[in-house]
């Protein structure tokens, strides 16, 4: 039996796209220039006690997920200007929701791509100025709905993925 070598997962192995275009022609673009993008999965959870037992039972229900973000902001950078949109016109509901697309490319898939999820988050304002050397915004990304899992290929330099059509 051959031994399989591990291999460590970088944290670049996991891109983050968001969806520049519309909902009917998306347009998946890198999220470039993030100081800091980490998920909470902020699990729902049900406990109770029986009266035959001495200590609880838990269950998970359901999750509230959030990404937090930072970033330094650029000038002709459609993410930054899609998120400063939101945050300085200070929108509200569906105008302040953004699709993100996460791409494992440490998970490929045999057809050829690599597996992503892709979900709706509320752009969630946090701050922003607090660096007197960039301009810089940041917050959460909170869940706006469910995950939907799919496979993904990017171009060549990466900077755009595309979702395979199954």
């Amino acid at each position: 039996m051959a031994e399989v070598k591990e291999k460590l997962v970088k944290r670049s192995d996991k891109v983050a796209f968001m969806n520049t275009g519309t909902v009917e022609v998306p347009k998946y673009e890198r999220m470039r220039k993030f100081t800091e993008m980490s998920n909470s999965r902020n699990p729902q959870e049900y406990s109770r006690q029986y009266v035959d037992r001495d200590g609880e039972d838990t269950d998970i229900v359901g999750f509230s997920p959030e990404k937090g973000f930072a970033f330094d902001e650029y000038a002709n950078n459609p993410v930054h200007k899609k998120i400063v949109d939101i945050i300085e016109d200070e929108k509200k509901g569906d105008d302040a929701i953004v699709e993100i697309l996460v791409v494992d490319k440490s998970r490929t898939v045999e057809s050829g791509g690599f597996e992503a999820r892709k979900r709706n988050y509320a752009v969630v304002a946090d701050s922003d100025g607090d660096d007197t050397n960039a301009y810089t915004y940041s917050g959460s990304f909170k869940s706006n709905g469910d995950f939907e899992k799919v496979t993904a290929t990017l171009n060549e330099d990466e900077s755009i993925a595309t979702i395979k059509k199954e």
